[in-house]
């Protein structure tokens, strides 16, 4: 099942090093490049030990960075005060240029996910990064945050959605921020601001959402929550958002909504993968098996299923979940 799963991905990566959400034929835009879905496959790979697949990709994330460079140091300047003066989350896989639609852009999750993988890979002797314009780079991005004041910036979230103060978003940016501390200067209260914000909102995700799946990356890969906030998390997402074929994201959702929030199947090897760190290999192997009874007749992991029902939607294979799911079967 492993070398199966990394086929799959193998044929979702464009020659960029850049990963398609999903297919690249695929006519739903996931054949575009999302940056959290590269950082959430190359962790998929990692554990996989595909090290050279992982540091093109982070690479070419780099280089994304650095082509809109000017946008950043745009931001930096001034703060933004109109959605397309963010950092965009989602490019060109070919040409590496922003997608220009109008739609959640604002995630500053994605700027977190980044930094912390770029920070985990060099602490773990994985060379990331190739010069003095990529350290230039990553050091605009601690600048970038400070600019946009992400401890309290009402960003789109993992989801793409309504614009609130996300506790994801801000777990996301203090993982990343401590992370890269070894490698770029930041502000000694940068951190700080960020973790008085997400201590206030924890166990909730924002003001509207009390329980939500991208809650989990505050457990892995981040580890940034105390054990009581870990297990508030588990405690209401298993409760209220795992379902037969996934996991709702949060509840009412209307994302493909039919009869039903829509079950996405990345919660499942997430759970696992949590279980197993947690040492309680029951559970562990519980979601491992939830996980593969989502799957297709073909081995992979689609988006999500449509609520009580094993219709899924067109975005199959998604990289994220088959991601997570070799990530899972490296745990053991």
């Amino acid at each position: 099942m492993l070398q199966q799963s990394l086929q799959i991905l193998k044929q979702m990566q464009y020659p960029s090093g850049l990963f398609a959400a999903s297919r690249m034929n695929v006519r739903t835009g996931y054949n575009r490049a999302w940056i959290r879905d590269n950082i959430y496959t190359a962790i998929g790979l990692e554990a996989a030990q595909k090290y050279s697949i992982v540091r093109k990709t982070l690479r070419a994330l780099l280089d994304v960075l650095l082509k809109h460079e000017y946008k950043i140091d745009w931001a930096i300047r001034k703060k933004p005060t109109h959605t397309y003066q963010y950092i965009h989350a989602r490019y060109d896989p070919v040409t590496m240029n922003e997608i220009w639609e109008q739609w959640g852009n604002k995630q500053n999750d994605a700027i977190g996910a980044l930094l912390f993988k770029i920070g985990d890979l060099e602490e773990k002797g994985i060379k990331v990064i190739r010069s003095e314009d990529d350290l230039r780079i990553l050091q605009k991005l601690i600048h970038y945050l400070q600019s946009i004041e992400y401890w309290h910036d009402k960003d789109n979230g993992m989801w793409e959605e309504n614009e609130e103060v996300h506790a994801s978003s801000i777990g996301a940016c203090v993982a990343g921020l401590k992370k890269i501390s070894k490698l770029v200067d930041i502000p000694r209260d940068l951190i700080r601001k960020g973790e008085e914000t997400l201590n206030k909102l924890l166990p909730r995700e924002s003001k509207t959402k009390e329980v939500d799946m991208a809650l989990l990356s505050l457990i892995y890969p981040y580890d940034i929550v105390t054990k009581e906030q870990k297990d508030a998390i588990l405690k209401n997402v298993e409760k209220k958002l795992v379902k037969e074929k996934g996991v709702l994201r949060y509840i009412g959702d209307k994302y493909y909504w039919k009869n039903g929030e829509a079950q996405w199947t990345n919660g499942l090897p997430w759970l696992a993968i949590i279980y197993k760190q947690m040492n309680k290999p029951d559970m562990y192997a519980f979601y491992m098996r939830k996980t593969i009874e989502a799957m297709n007749e073909k081995g992979e992991l689609p988006e999500l299923y449509y609520s009580n029902s094993n219709e899924h939607n067109e975005n199959c294979p998604l990289a994220w979940s088959q991601a997570l799911f070799v990530a899972g079967l490296k745990q053991e």
